[in-house]
């Protein structure tokens, strides 16, 4: 029968490490093709050794206790002849009852040391851990504890808590088998022998309870059932005394219970049992509940201060906001047009075109081909002949849904391997027709300006699918001419070397496609290129890390495409910090991904260096980090202050720029992020000149308006150039004066009569009208205010950029550019930014009057919606006609 159980075992073990044995392989030669094999094997070698302790340590502990309650088997003879006892299968099983306990406690070990496997990241944070030099103040100890340390003893603690659970029960079951426990007509009985042995384990499972008592009192630091997150004045005087009381009282229960397997009778163990049970309820829920209720209430924020004020300082340092500069903004209503003349780098960087019209303008006007496809438009800025302007970008994917011929395996794998290309433009510029302005377009790319790309095959990029071979007998698609193809051979080092059909093998074996080992265009030298999406690449090489959302691809100095990832060092275990799901409560933006586009290579750079977490994987995993000073020029001049980040920090700081207990309890000063269609404003990326600052710098920002009211409170702003980068400021607005919040210029806006006029008219016959994001541009000391327009037919994907509103003080001017629209409200020297020529006005001929025109075609509409909420339709129909053949002959004049 053993033998039986064996070969089953051996058996469920193949089946269960053979496709783990050749995803194995294939990770080691990714890991290889990128040269981070030390990283691979530091994994592979803690889980190999951690789970082999735990197994085994578990396999001992069963195997022992089997093997002591299986001894007792003869001394258990008389209760044999109980009439329940005489089961025929028992002369059956009973000669290999020795031989299965190794047995079933193998398999179970086996299993047991898989799942401690897992636990290989928290087992060598414990043992690598960095300080963070912050103590708590209930226990005094360094957040390194509860970081590093907290997390792997308590998984240790349910480990041997659950371990001793199952043994007990095992145990108890083949004292039953063996007659030593059970039921009986007469009532249940046990012999002393298995009373001794259970309650031993039973004293074993207290102590570690015990342990798990004390365990609980740190993890009340970070709960968050008080009135902020953190052990709160009941937890600290009443649930932390009780569990440390607890844990005594569980060790002293575990002698009296482990006493009374030496002793006839069951009054000690119960009564030991019973009493931790009872303190257990009174101490650990309802002394707590009745010291809140009718202590802590009637005086909460005095009781609760210094815990609220352990709670801001946590928070702010978890999140970063501790290092925030507050100053004052004035908030001015003096801007001339000599600002705007002296601040005419940011006029000319104020973003015009928002991500999603211009996502759907980029798509129509050079997707090109059906197969290519643009996910997403990038800010980034870039020196262009000679000047710092702010571009969006987009790369040129492949969407393999839509190749040509339909899906079939050779065209996605061997054929179309790669996107080609991107399309570049201005924030700012628009053609006549209100499309965009590019500096780099089409396919081959074609540059405007003093950049090219020189390397414009995307390989890995967001899009792309699980594998492609390069280098193969086959054509690869290169980019189309015409009504031609034209072909490449790929010249880099990407991926992997084929080498034997053994590896063809396996890859056919790993990907699930026995083409791979039938194809003849799949020669020695052919490289297999997988794990291709960007996101899933650099979290296969660090799956410690959280990653932001928005990877964006740069072009460097040499021309080559590289995508940049944000990297996120994270916990849930800062004591006193406010927790976020998603996040936990504590964030900062550690590293710096790069991934080249076109060879695949992976370069993680440290971008925060005072972050114990990130150096705590850097002593884990040497050589997988490579410090800032060695990451190259052309990418550092290319580094953002993440969104994602950004957005948690400016929701945090609306409730955290708060440091006084009182009025942080009573949300005094609460500030809110704007709304923007029911939804909260997201930050944009601008380049402007910072108050007090010598020049224009990238940067990101948001606005915040008081709760509950529409105007401004203040604004905030993450630095990103040069040494300046991750400076977080934020710019208080005076409290005595009323300064426009974004709602209500939208209200505003929509109260002008001649604005609102002319949305509803461009609404007619078809079309939309598309409100782009309300941007709030800080100029010297006062604020402009800057909304596009885009039409777009309903039909239709092709938003134009058609007007711009500024609105400055009491002022609104909405026209068919930027500069124009400045230029009504600070006179025509302020159009200092000279548009291109395809964005200048339109000239008029002499004599013609265009806004006599308008007022005209006004007057035929007003009349046509007074005659329409008469009934009159014939007469409506006529108005309207009559707006039509004005407004068609004012496009022919203009």
């Amino acid at each position: 029968m053993s033998r039986t159980f064996i070969i089953i075992f051996l058996l469920l073990f193949v089946l269960l490490v053979s496709g783990n044995v050749i995803s194995l392989y294939t990770d080691w030669l990714w890991f290889a093709e990128i040269g981070q094999v030390p990283v691979f094997t530091t994994v592979l070698g803690t889980e190999i050794k951690l789970g082999a302790v735990l197994g085994t340590a578990f396999f001992l502990a069963l195997y022992a206790s089997l093997s002591w309650a299986h001894r007792y088997r003869a001394a258990a003879q008389w209760h044999r002849t109980e009439p329940w006892m005489d089961l025929a299968v028992r002369t059956q099983l009973d000669p290999h009852i020795s031989r299965l306990i190794p047995t079933v406690a193998m398999v179970i070990a086996f299993f047991t040391g898989i799942s401690g496997a897992v636990q290989w990241e928290k087992f060598l944070l414990y043992l690598n851990g960095m300080p963070f030099g912050r103590t708590d103040p209930v226990f005094g100890n360094d957040f390194s504890f509860y970081i590093f340390g907290l997390p792997f003893l308590s998984y240790l603690q349910g480990w041997a808590f659950g371990m001793l659970m199952l043994i007990l029960l095992l145990t108890a079951a083949l004292y039953v088998y063996h007659g030593g426990l059970g039921m009986t007509p007469r009532g249940p009985f046990m012999d002393a022998a298995p009373k001794r042995h259970l309650l031993i384990l039973l004293a074993l499972i207290l102590i570690v309870k015990g342990i798990g008592y004390r365990l609980s009192a740190y993890e009340l630091l970070y709960t968050t059932r008080g009135v902020v997150t953190g052990a709160v004045y009941s937890d600290v005087h009443a649930r932390i005394p009780a569990l440390n009381f607890l844990m005594l009282l569980a060790f002293l229960t575990a002698a009296a219970v482990a006493a009374g397997g030496y002793r006839r009778g069951w009054r000690l163990p119960v009564s030991a049992l019973v009493l931790l049970l009872a303190v257990s309820v009174m101490g650990g829920t309802f002394y707590p509940e009745i010291l809140h209720r009718f202590r802590v209430q009637p005086n909460e924020i005095v009781l609760e201060s210094p815990y609220i004020l352990e709670n801001i300082k946590a928070t702010r340092f978890a999140y970063g906001l501790n290092n925030i500069e507050e100053k004052e903004f004035p908030a001015e209503e003096n801007l001339t047009s000599a600002d705007l003349a002296r601040n005419d780098l940011t006029i000319k960087n104020i973003r015009l075109w928002d991500h999603r019209p211009l996502l759907s303008t980029y798509r129509q006007l050079q997707q090109i081909r059906t197969y290519y496809d643009f996910v997403d438009v990038d800010n980034d800025r870039y020196l262009i002949n000679g000047e710092y302007r702010q571009v969006m970008l987009s790369p040129r994917e492949l969407s393999y849904q839509n190749l040509p011929g339909g899906a079939n395996w050779i065209n996605e794998h061997l054929t179309y391997t790669h996107g080609y290309g991107l399309a570049l433009g201005p924030v700012n510029q628009i053609s006549k027709e209100g499309l965009p302005e590019f500096m780099i377009k089409d396919i081959p790319p074609k540059s405007t300006v003093d950049m090219s790309v020189a390397r414009p095959e995307l390989y890995y990029n967001e899009m792309a699918n699980d594998y492609v071979f390069v280098k193969t007998e086959a054509k690869e698609f290169d980019y189309p001419v015409g009504d031609e193809n034209k072909y490449t051979q790929y010249e880099g080092s990407g991926g992997v070397r084929i080498g034997s059909v053994l590896n063809k093998l396996i890859f056919a074996v790993h990907f699930g496609s026995i083409k791979i080992l039938l194809s003849n265009d799949i020669v020695d030298d052919s490289r297999i290129m997988y794990y291709r999406n960007i996101m899933e690449r650099v979290q296969r090489l660090a799956p410690f890390l959280i990653y932001d959302r928005d990877p964006y691809v740069v072009v460097t100095d040499t021309g080559r495409l590289v995508w940049i990832v944000d990297g996120y060092t994270n916990s849930d275990r800062v004591p006193y910090s406010q927790q976020l799901g998603g996040v936990g409560n504590y964030v900062r933006n550690s590293v710096k991904g790069v991934v080249d586009a076109y060879d695949g290579s992976v370069t993680l750079y440290v971008n925060d260096d005072q972050d114990p977490i990130i150096r705590s994987y850097e002593q884990i995993f040497p050589g997988l980090f490579k410090s800032p000073a060695e990451m190259p020029a052309d990418i550092r001049t290319h580094l953002r202050y993440p969104q994602d980040l950004f957005t948690i920090q400016s929701h945090l700081y609306a409730t955290y720029h708060m440091q006084d207990p009182q009025i942080f309890y009573n949300r005094e000063d609460l500030w809110n992020i704007p709304k923007k269609d029911d939804r909260d404003m997201e930050p944009y990326y601008t380049i402007m000149k910072l108050p007090g600052e010598s020049k224009e710098e990238f940067i990101l920002l948001i606005p915040y308006t008081p709760a509950r009211r529409d105007n401004m409170a203040a604004w905030m702003a993450a630095r990103a150039d040069g040494d300046n980068y991750g400076k977080l400021v934020v710019y208080v607005f005076p409290k005595d004066k009323l300064i426009y919040g974004p709602r209500q210029i939208e209200a505003r806006i929509d109260q002008d009569g001649y604005i609102s006029q002319q949305i509803t008219l461009w609404s007619q016959r078809g079309s939309q009208v598309i409100r782009g994001s309300l941007l709030v541009i800080p100029i010297v000391n006062s604020l402009l205010y800057i909304e596009p327009l885009y039409l777009a037919a309903e039909s239709g994907s092709l938003p134009e950029l058609r007007r711009v509103i500024v609105a400055y003080g009491n002022q609104l001017s909405m026209e068919s550019n930027l500069e124009t629209a400045l230029g009504n409200i600070f006179g025509k020297a302020a159009a200092v930014s000279r548009a291109p020529e395809s964005a200048q006005p339109e000239k008029i001929p002499p004599g013609e009057k265009p806004a006599e025109g308008i007022r005209e075609a006004l007057d035929h509409f007003e009349k046509a919606q007074s005659l329409l909420k008469n009934g009159d339709w014939a007469g409506y129909g006529r108005e309207i006609r009559s707006v039509e053949t004005i407004l068609k002959k004012l496009s022919e004049k203009q």
